[in-house]
């Protein structure tokens, strides 16, 4: 049995970890309702949006922008990968990374290069690891209310490769925020238009069929006969600006699910590992005082027997 000596330290240290668990968990609990506001304001802009391209994707427009084609071969495509910047939030990034690597190995199989656009420090970390992978571009440090304009950089870096053909497919990985307790790990398809349209369909077949909801569903078109918008000033700009809205407004949501999700992760991570301290203290309690009660009767026996030997 440790000494007393040694016992009141590992308690003095657990208890100072326990105020630090503590800490964390209270600004958590604190921060949590701001991202949800900030997430839920949010959902309906996306959701639109994605509603909107998958009417676009089914529309027979004579102007065929690069996202509306999809190809037949695929040589090469990208994860737009949302983490966290810090840890101490449980499992939130392993379980997305454990979701997203044997997608990227399917790929890897089939001979399909890997490119990875990194946002968060978690995730530059994590893919400077893994080899076969190329990260192509990467931001962090977001803050706790990120803006668009933080993600124009690696987006632009995305759909520039994409427009030039380097591309063939892009895809958004993030943890989607369903209630404090579940993070979701998802991949969603960004890239080309009819991949998400169909992603969508299958979305809505398996939301009747009883199954949990695809976050950002739309809705299914039943495509009929031959339509198309009418396009004011021309079908080019007009094109041009929405694609480019929908992949800026559906890379910002993943963010603002992503942060909404570290912040209850964090949360319940840090109550947990308050809870185990308290219990571990209270079991070296108890050991120490045996421990105390021990030496007391030794001291007491070694004053008797030295009073009878007396």
């Amino acid at each position: 049995m440790a000494s007393g000596r040694e016992i009141k330290t590992k308690i003095k240290s657990t208890q100072n970890m326990r105020k630090v668990t503590r800490a964390l968990e209270m600004v958590s609990a604190s921060k949590i309702r701001k991202a949800q506001d900030l997430m839920k304001a949010s959902r309906p802009y996306a959701r639109t949006m994605r509603r909107l391209v998958a009417h676009i994707a089914h529309a027979s427009t004579e102007f065929k922008h690069p996202f509306l084609v999809e190809r037949e071969e695929v040589a090469r495509v990208c994860y737009v990968v949302v983490t966290t910047d810090r840890g101490l939030c449980g499992g939130l990034n392993s379980n997305l990374f454990r979701r997203l690597l044997p997608a990227v190995r399917e790929w890897q199989d089939k001979g399909v290069q890997v490119d990875v656009v990194a946002i968060g420090q978690k995730a530059v970390q994590f893919f400077r690891r893994i080899k076969g992978v190329n990260l192509i571009g990467s931001t962090s440090h977001l803050g706790e209310r990120p803006k668009v304009e933080q993600l124009i950089g690696v987006i632009k870096v995305v759909l520039d490769a994409y427009n030039e053909g380097q591309l063939d497919r892009v895809f958004l990985a993030y943890n989607d925020f369903v209630n404090t307790m579940t993070q979701r790990p998802s991949i969603d398809a960004l890239l080309p238009l009819p991949v998400v349209a169909a992603e969508m369909e299958a979305a809505e077949g398996q939301q009747g069929a009883g199954t949990p909801s695809w976050p950002v569903a739309g809705l299914k078109v039943e495509q009929s006969h031959d339509w198309d918008y009418i396009y004011e000033p021309d079908a080019p700009t007009v094109l041009e600006h929405v694609l480019g809205r929908y992949i800026e407004s559906v890379v910002y949501q993943g963010v603002l699910e992503n942060l909404a999700s570290e912040h209850a992760a964090r949360m319940v991570a840090m109550k947990s590992a308050s809870d185990n301290a308290s219990k571990v203290i209270g079991e070296l309690t108890l050991s120490y005082n045996k421990a105390r009660q021990a030496a007391i009767t030794q001291e007491i026996s070694e004053i008797v027997g030295g009073a009878a030997a007396v």
